[in-house]
């Protein structure tokens, strides 16, 4: 039982972080956003970290960042790599049962 709430646990980290990207795209697309809000600066902050790995590989076409996008996919693509690979080691060691 403890092996599904980890796995759990795991996805919705994933899951939360995906949501952070969308926000902050969101946000993005209104005028006078005041970024200096602590938590605004702390959302663009954090997902910024991770979307400058792909803004270096990527460029803007036009308007137009598509770097969120892969971003999104690549995040999608490691967070089923590694429950699956939870799943797998925990069912190695006996830890999901029947």
């Amino acid at each position: 039982m403890i092996a599904f709430k980890i796995i759990e646990a795991i996805a919705n980290c994933f899951y939360v972080f995906l949501l952070m990207i969308f926000v902050r795209c969101l946000l993005t697309w209104i005028p006078g956003v005041n970024w200096n809000n602590p938590i605004l600066n702390a959302l663009r902050s954090a997902v910024d970290l991770y979307l400058d790995l792909f803004r270096k590989i990527i460029p803007p076409l036009g308007m137009f960042d598509l770097s969120p996008i892969v971003a999104s996919f690549v995040l999608i693509f490691l967070r089923n790599g590694i429950i699956y690979a939870a799943i797998y080691i925990m069912a190695a060691l006996g830890m999901l049962g029947n």
